[in-house]
């Protein structure tokens, strides 16, 4: 039994040594032992930080990643369909039409939601000066 876990230790294993030892060869040859003063500034390469870093963010940029990483990893799921296709048959073609077709539902809902439009665009006339495009 120990032996169908040893692959999984043993890669286990390197990958702790594969993130400990840049780490440990960095605190060793590192030439500056300073650590603080300007080294802990934002920007070390010389450009001073304007304002606050509390900005507001508008929410369709989380909104698009997030439908995006949905959509993502549903696309995912239909590699492992693919590999199995043919013992599947006629029911895992219906199966996988329906995960399709709320797949298109969820993004239909987003384009007509306008959640994928990347910026909505709403032009204010100022002044009269383009009094013949406010109908368009």
């Amino acid at each position: 039994m120990y032996k169908d876990f040893s692959p999984i230790l043993i890669f286990t294993g390197i990958a702790a040594v594969l993130v400990a030892v840049p780490f440990l060869l960095q605190a060793i040859l590192s030439p500056t032992k300073n650590k603080g003063g300007s080294k802990l500034e934002s920007y070390e390469c010389g450009e001073v930080p304007e304002g606050s870093a509390w900005v507001k963010f508008n929410v369709r940029f989380y909104i698009i990643a997030l439908g995006f990483l949905i959509f993502d990893v549903e696309i995912l799921f239909m590699f492992p369909w693919a590999v199995i296709f043919q013992d599947l048959g006629f029911i895992g073609l219906i199966k996988m039409f329906i995960f399709m077709f709320i797949l298109v539902l969820g993004f239909v809902y987003l384009w007509i939601k306008g959640d994928l439009d990347w910026v909505k665009m709403s032009v204010k006339y100022a002044s009269g000066r383009y009094s013949n495009l406010k109908g368009k």
